[in-house]
């Protein structure tokens, strides 16, 4: 495990150009290699697992559209739970209880798609739902905590760092993950199958042990004290009347408002194309093996792109790095429309493994720094 101690000063100055200079930003920055086995075995990997596997008996088309609509469901339970459990959490100071719950929960979902075999159809997508809630609930509170250890001078390349070892995470754990799917005999597996099966397991227990620096390292900021009397009743009514409260108070910031709409909605194209890329090279009839090995290149691509984003905007400042990153992801989309080889698949991912960490870095520490 990463070395979460004060540096020396022979470290410092390269630990402090990579945004990682506190031994609380790294252990911080840990939750995001943690998590980043889910975000590439399950979002990268189940789906077609799915498709040909769970899904084995019914149509390819019928398949990958029920993959798409457990996606969109877990997407919109998030969006309905995140801002009242975020209201609760910021009431009462569990911000860390609260990632600590959902993170377990997603971690139980995942280990359990194990037990997805052939014609698992409606399992498989019951339990990527539930996983997919538990992760994405999860970062409500993890990205809640960068403002309280970073300082508005280095957030931008904190967030950056955190995407950056997020990448190299994902791109390690999927490596072993496709060692054992493509030769499973050389690791004791009897198949692909059961290999692919035992990844979703490996995912969901790196996720759990790479989570603990956080735990350890990453203090529980002070809970908000708000002026006035407290709302009566339990505490969804409470929550429900704070989260009221902050959405007046958001009327006075208007750029801040500005920036979350326009995040909602750019950020759900992003979301889109990273978890759909699979299924959709699939329809267009690219390889499984060339659909990974874009993936893989994709994850250590990003690595390199992810720091030098957050150095970009210590010079031209979040918002023009954030604005550079959605064009370049613009033609992407554009391009991927006309698509139709594995080359040009592998053109596609490599332009989004340069632009993608970038803007989600930069976009939740360009948040955090306008809200008070």
């Amino acid at each position: 495990m990463a070395d979460l101690e004060t540096p020396p000063p022979s470290r410092r100055s390269l630990l402090s150009r990579l945004g990682l200079h506190t031994r609380e930003v790294r252990a911080w920055a840990m939750y995001d290699w943690a998590n980043s086995a889910f975000m590439t075995t399950i979002i990268l990997v189940f789906p077609i697992y799915f498709i040909t596997v769970a899904g084995a008996d019914l149509p390819v088309a019928k398949s990958e559209e029920l993959y798409a609509w457990a996606t969109a469901l877990a997407m919109i339970v998030v969006a309905i739970l995140a801002p009242v459990l975020g209201a609760m959490a910021d009431r009462a100071g569990i911000k860390k209880k609260m990632l600590a719950g959902f993170m377990l929960f997603g971690v139980t979902a995942t280990a359990s798609l194990y037990f997805v075999d052939r014609g698992d159809w409606v399992l498989g997508a019951a339990l990527f739902v539930l996983a997919s809630v538990g992760i994405n609930a999860s970062f409500v509170f993890y990205e809640s905590l960068l403002p309280h250890i970073a300082s508005e001078e280095d957030i931008d390349r904190a967030s950056s760092a955190g995407y950056a070892l997020g990448y190299l995470g994902g791109g390690l754990i999927l490596a072993i993950n496709l060692l054992w799917i493509s030769y499973p005999q050389r690791f004791g597996f009897p198949d692909a199958g059961m290999a692919t099966r035992v990844s979703f397991v490996s995912a969901a227990v790196w996720w759990l042990v790479f989570s603990i620096p956080l735990f350890k390292r990453v203090p529980e900021p002070p809970h908000r004290i708000d002026a006035g009397p407290r709302p009566e009743g339990g505490p969804l009514l409470v929550a429900a009347s704070r989260l009221r409260a902050s959405v007046r108070e958001l009327r006075s910031y208007p750029q801040a408002f500005l920036l979350l709409v326009a995040f909602v909605l750019y950020n759900d194209g992003i979301q889109t194309v990273i978890k759909m890329a699979t299924p959709y090279g699939t329809a267009l009839g690219i390889s499984k093996s060339a659909l990974i090995g874009a993936v893989l290149m994709t994850q250590f691509v990003g690595v390199p792109f992810a720091f030098l984003f957050g150095s970009l905007a210590q010079r031209l400042g979040p918002k023009r790095s954030v604005l550079i990153a959605l064009a370049v992801y613009v033609g992407v989309t554009v391009f991927a429309y006309r698509m139709t080889t594995a080359t040009e698949f592998f053109v596609m991912a490599f332009v989004v493994a340069m632009v993608q960490g970038g803007i989600q870095a930069l976009s939740r520490s360009l948040f955090a720094t306008m809200i008070p």
